[in-house]
């Protein structure tokens, strides 16, 4: 008998957990564990979205923020080949971005 993941075609990957604001990590070391970018449902600022896991160090729930942030796109996408890292959401005037 075949199993289901023996023929089925591979779905975009599902990215679970507690949803957080992004203002609630802020200055919090955080680990970054995966992420997502797709089209933003929003026309204002960024056309896109991502979606974050995430795990704060003593605590290993999975967590997941939503940021329109074209910095903090722009990072996870230039060092997706370095995940997990540790890093800290910072607010710089009207950005937010990694430290």
């Amino acid at each position: 008998m075949l199993r289901f993941s023996d023929f089925a075609e591979k779905e975009e990957m599902v990215l679970d957990g507690e949803k957080v604001r992004i203002d609630s990590i802020l200055n919090k070391e955080i680990i970054i564990h995966a992420f997502k970018v797709r089209q933003s449902k929003f026309e204002r600022g960024c056309n896109k979205c991502a979606t974050v896991q995430f795990y704060e160090e003593n605590d290993e729930r999975k967590r997941i923020f939503f940021t329109g942030s074209s910095v903090i796109i722009s990072m996870l996408e230039k060092y997706s080949d370095k995940l997990p890292f540790i890093t800290m959401v910072k607010k710089i005037d009207k950005y937010y971005t990694f430290s």
